[in-house]
């Protein structure tokens, strides 16, 4: 028996609730930042605005939206019955925003030398959902 073998097992997958009028939104190709400015607890608004950031090689903004991303994610998590651990699924659609914008904060983190963050980052990914680190890399 392996010693450090969780005997509790795993806690249930945490599943975010839609907002089908901000997913709907960015989906018709509403700006990102108009998104996030009606609706600033979806994280999807926030994580396009980090993704489109690094993509113009602005790695502050996009640590800056990415974080704030990923506080609100972190908000409804908890809100959802989510205890700090425990998967994340990146099938479930409305857990994709709060998944991008923690892959982009780890990336906008290295792009700024914070080594040590763009690790947690990644570790704290890839412990969520093993899909979204592979779709997000």
């Amino acid at each position: 028996m392996d010693p450090h073998q969780n005997l509790l097992g795993e806690p249930p997958a945490t599943r975010l609730p839609d907002l089908p009028d901000a997913r709907e939104a960015l989906a018709s190709g509403t700006d990102p930042a108009e998104v996030a400015a009606r609706f600033p607890v979806h994280s999807a608004a926030w994580a396009a605005l980090a993704e489109q950031a690094l993509a113009e090689s602005r790695p502050v903004a996009a640590y800056a939206y990415a974080r704030t991303g990923y506080h609100r994610g972190l908000d409804q998590l908890r809100r959802a019955g989510w205890k700090g651990h425990g998967p994340i699924p990146w099938e479930h659609e409305p857990n994709r925003g709060f998944l991008r914008a923690l892959a982009a904060l780890g990336k906008a983190a290295a792009a700024i030398g914070e080594d040590e963050e763009a690790e947690r980052c990644s570790a704290f990914l890839a412990d969520s959902s093993a899909e979204a680190a592979r779709e997000l890399a």
